[in-house]
């Protein structure tokens, strides 16, 4: 294979996982006409079409795809073997790539960006924020973070948090209107706010345990929202029972601004972990990430203590 069809087959794999030649070209560092120009020369030395391209979308021939599922573990093969390189060096440096949801950006991640660009001026992180459990192999991303309960077993997990709960909760002005359910049945007879899963559009069956077992609620109310932060509102301006994480609420519930309901159906769940595949190797800029998520203090290794 000549160099020139490493690269081409290099931003081949890019429209393929970006689904367009803009976002494939921004991650490439080059402009979409370049691109669009090394992917017809690729097609020429090969003499097939890879790419089905239309004023809208851009997708994979059969013969692409075909192409595409045969090269790209070759080229992580690649990817490991020049991080395992540069491993070598004694400062963590490079990209970093990670996917999180937004709750996890804005609460693990955010807090500490300060305190790690200062200990690791020559890494570069991008972040993704999605909540819609995307496939970090095929996304090319370093590492993800998701629920416990939500990890694929061929992954290597670190955990970043406790077991959290999940909590139904309620405005004191809404329970003062329609009453406190006293049982999960009862949530039939009362208006929630619904959330909807970012990855199918189903609906979330609300999740309790009741004398051992576990059971699912599927609710009804007056909204219906994919962001945790809306539903939240919703239950503070009135609207109805919301049910989310713990973490979400605790300060509101502190203040009295939310009352918690069916606090004993309440079930736990695995906490939050970052997660990798288990046939990458870890470069140091990763390493260096986790070592400070996993800080309980941003300022913990500054201090000299871990």
């Amino acid at each position: 294979m000549r160099g020139t069809d490493f690269v081409g087959l290099n931003a081949f794999a890019a429209v393929v996982e970006h689904h367009s030649f803009v976002r494939a070209s921004a991650h490439l560092g080059i402009t979409p006409s370049a691109l669009s120009q090394t992917i017809r020369q690729l097609e020429e030395r090969l003499g097939v079409r890879l790419l089905h391209r239309t004023t809208r979308s851009v997708a994979p021939t059969s013969v692409g795809e075909r192409l595409y599922e045969r090269f790209r573990p070759t080229m992580d093969e690649l990817d490991a073997a020049v991080a395992e390189a540069v491993s070598t060096r004694e400062r963590p440096a490079g990209l970093v790539r990670i996917n999180a949801p937004r709750m996890a950006a804005i609460s693990l991640i955010a807090p500490r960006l300060g305190h790690f660009h200062r200990n690791n001026p020559d890494v570069v992180l991008d972040i993704t924020v999605d909540n819609a459990l995307a496939d970090i192999v095929a996304g090319r991303f370093d590492a993800g973070i998701r629920l416990g309960e939500l990890l694929e077993k061929d992954m290597i997990a670190v955990r970043l948090t406790g077991e959290m709960e999940m909590m139904a909760v309620a405005s004191p002005d809404y329970l003062a209107r329609r009453g406190t359910p006293a049982t999960p049945d009862e949530l039939h007879h009362h208006a929630c706010v619904n959330w909807r899963w970012p990855t199918d559009g189903s609906l979330y069956r609300w999740e309790f345990v009741e004398d051992g077992r576990e059971i699912e609620v599927s609710v009804n109310g007056p909204l219906i929202a994919s962001d945790v932060d809306v539903v939240l509102e919703a239950a503070l301006q009135g609207l109805g029972i919301a049910y989310t994480a713990h973490e979400r609420i605790e300060g509101w519930c502190e203040e009295g601004r939310l009352v918690r309901v069916l606090e004993r159906y309440s079930p736990k769940f695995p906490g939050v972990y970052l997660y990798y595949p288990s046939r990458r190797q870890q470069s140091p800029a990763l390493r260096a990430f986790i070592e400070c998520l996993l800080a309980a203090d941003p300022t913990e290794r500054e201090n000299g203590s871990r």
